[in-house]
């Protein structure tokens, strides 16, 4: 199935080379992002197959959407899915290390948007005997925090954010209190969140958070994925049916 392309309603993605396949993460945090800004530029942090990027390029008018991804083969897989897009003029990934853009970039981007590695090696399961573990090298390289560290990368957002920007993340729930600290020191501060849940019965897995250089209060809010099987809330539906086929 992985090996198939992946086919959203305005562009398709080819994720066969890719170590992180199409998952929900990726598609809530490009469609929750906020564009009402109207970023005239847009940086996507760990790209992957690029389908954050494309939901930007597909939801906004950004006259630049750029994108790092260090994995050799995600990078290429990337840079074709951009080239088969209808934005293709408007979209443009490097092959970099975070800390190498930094160092390079002077320029700064009004949104910033990430799904940053956050699998664990001690999340795995022991019992696992060798042939059961079936956590590919380079799907670990692909989840692993200490590949893109949270503080290095918030340090990395707060050098090139423009002090008007906004900053935009999906991170397991467990991790926001945590995240939120290491942000204040970068001097990025929350200004909303929305929890995601499963179902109805499901502990909150993720938070989607916006930062900016601005203190204020929190808009917070929650939002339940299905209330069975297949069978999605309403409020999902509203969120991602400009981009899944069957929504």
């Amino acid at each position: 199935m992985s090996h198939k392309p992946f086919h959203f309603k305005k562009f398709s993605i080819n994720q066969d080379r890719c170590a992180m396949k199409i998952g929900t993460d990726g598609v809530l945090l490009g469609a929750w992002t906020s564009v009402n800004q109207n970023p005239f530029s847009i940086l996507d942090i760990g790209a992957g197959t690029g389908v954050v990027s494309l939901m930007l390029a597909q939801r906004c008018h950004a006259d630049l959407i750029d994108a790092i991804e260090i994995d050799d083969d995600a990078y290429e897989q990337c840079t074709e899915n951009f080239e088969n897009s209808p934005w293709n003029d408007r979209l443009f990934c490097y092959h970099a290390s975070l800390q190498e853009f930094v160092e390079e970039i002077d320029d700064t981007y009004d949104l910033i948007v990430s799904n940053p590695p956050f699998y664990k090696p001690t999340l795995a399961s022991p019992s696992l005997s060798k042939g059961e573990n079936l956590i590919s090298e380079s799907r670990k390289k692909a989840r692993f925090n200490d590949a893109l560290p949270f503080k290095h990368l918030l340090e990395s957002v707060s050098k090139l954010l423009s002090k008007t920007g906004i900053f935009s993340v999906i991170i397991p729930y467990k991790e926001e209190d945590m995240f939120v600290g290491l942000a204040s020191k970068a001097n990025l501060f929350p200004n909303k969140i929305l929890r995601i849940k499963g179902t109805p019965l499901t502990n909150i897995k993720r938070s989607l958070i916006e930062f900016s250089f601005t203190e204020s209060g929190i808009k917070t809010d929650e939002l339940i994925i299905e209330t069975e099987r297949h069978q999605y809330t309403q409020d999902y539906i509203n969120l991602t049916k400009d981009f899944y086929l069957k929504m």
